[in-house]
């Protein structure tokens, strides 16, 4: 069996409360042609702030703060991996994106607009952030 995973995740939210959302290649092995929010596996050992400040920046380009942790997700993929997923509501230090052959698309979508289009399992996060954020 292999080992736990751990995952980050940057919820990006501009100054209009739109939040990033990125869209994986069809051709893609995991969650073809899904839309989801930056981030990706920790590298053994790495910090988990450094490390999501890195998979923003190889996904993306975007350079960004890290404001507050938004949620822990602890889930089992299909091939049995466990993962354990933080989330962090971050906000962009630019505006300029530039994806990686990962990504197809990007949009800034208003928050129901991203329930409508991030995978279900990001809606949690979407519901949080309305919940304690918005004012």
């Amino acid at each position: 069996m292999k080992e736990p995973g751990i995952a980050v995740k940057a919820f990006i939210i501009n100054e209009n409360d739109e939040l990033l959302l990125i869209k994986r290649r069809e051709s893609d092995s995991n969650a073809a042609g899904a839309w989801e929010i930056p981030g990706g596996r920790l590298n053994s050992g790495e910090n988990p702030f450094e490390g999501l400040k890195r998979e923003t920046k190889e996904e993306t380009e975007l350079d960004i703060e890290i404001l507050n942790p938004l949620n822990i997700q602890y889930f089992t993929k299909d091939d049995k991996q466990k993962i354990t997923m933080l989330i962090f509501l971050c906000k962009p230090l630019s505006n300029s994106i530039k994806l990686s052959e990962e990504h197809t698309e990007y949009i800034w979508a208003d928050l129901d607009q991203a329930l409508s289009k991030i995978h279900e399992g990001f809606h949690q996060e979407i519901k949080i952030y309305k919940n304690n954020f918005i004012k």
